[in-house]
């Protein structure tokens, strides 16, 4: 074998190593932390029972029977009924999808509509940077949950009206924290050299800026998906969210806590699944936040 060969492809081999020790390296961070791993498989449960929901239920969460109305935990309905004698059990999985339908559906319009605005402020600077950071200020000094409430009221109750009343709240925190990443990761060598070799500034901020920023940026995402599920619930709970016979967690809980003393099941159940889903994600962001910490790599 000729050297030029040889020397063809000993960067590859290289190149490959350093990245298969870079992600090993998170991995150990992230794994560290027995809690953080929990809170993944959790989540990862819960997105494929919000995705398979329909089959998943033993029966349908509209539906119910007066003859069956709170009755108590059993076999054949495992988390007992609610006053109409439809199963709890099958309410609260689809409680979970539509929640999962606003946290994830609010939080890629956050993410889409926060990364667009933060980093063309952040790399371009100037007037430009000035200007889209006051329509941030001005959003975000807005009371969020009381335009949420606006918007619904306008929108509709319905789970795209909550979706959007959410995204719309939200996507300011989420564009600051864009642009002070792009604002550091700008000022690295590599974007000198690529302004040097003539790339444009899109091309600099596509290929290069926003790829070593997302690490903050995935940790704000993960946190964001429960906190736009704990709006949606509140948005049930005060009856402007999603409407019945369509199930939410705020709007079950509220139901179960007219009844708690006498039957406790109702409310015990959907809070205690709620907090798991929200702990869930937390640790998982904190996970995230361990692995894309410069100071534990």
């Amino acid at each position: 074998m000729g050297t030029s060969s040889v020397v063809g492809v000993q960067p590859a081999k290289i190149k490959k190593k350093v990245k298969s020790s870079f992600w090993k390296m998170r991995w150990q961070i992230f794994a560290r932390n027995k809690l953080v791993v929990v809170g993944g498989i959790i989540v990862l449960i819960i997105i494929f029972t919000a995705i398979l929901a329909p089959f998943l239920t033993p029966y349908s969460y509209d539906k119910g029977n007066l003859i069956d109305s709170y009755s108590s935990p059993s076999i054949k309905h495992w988390f007992g009924t609610d006053s109409l004698g439809r199963d709890v059990l099958s309410r609260m999985i689809f409680s979970l999808r539509n929640a999962c339908i606003v946290g994830f559906g609010a939080e890629f319009i956050e993410l889409t509509l926060g990364l667009l605005i933060g980093a063309i402020a952040g790399y371009v600077g100037g007037r430009t940077d000035s200007i889209l950071m006051r329509v941030v200020d001005i959003v975000y000094g807005f009371p969020g949950f009381l335009l949420s409430i606006i918007l619904v009221i306008m929108l509709g109750h319905n789970i795209l009206a909550v979706l959007i009343a959410v995204a719309a709240t939200s996507w300011v925190g989420m564009a600051r924290v864009a642009r002070g990443q792009v604002m550091m990761v700008r000022q690295s060598e590599f974007v000198d050299a690529a302004r040097a070799m003539g790339a444009s500034w899109w091309q600099i901020l596509r290929r290069y800026v926003l790829p070593n920023s997302l690490g903050p940026i995935m940790v704000a995402a993960t946190f964001g998906i429960p906190a736009n599920m704990m709006v949606e619930s509140a948005l049930s709970l005060l009856g402007l969210g999603i409407q019945p016979p369509n199930p939410s967690w705020g709007a079950i809980i509220s139901e179960g806590q007219k009844a708690v003393l006498s039957y406790p099941y109702l409310i015990i159940y959907p809070a205690l699944t709620f907090a798991i889903t929200l702990l869930s994600f937390t640790y998982l962001g904190d996970g995230l936040r361990d692995v894309f910490d410069s100071r534990e790599n």
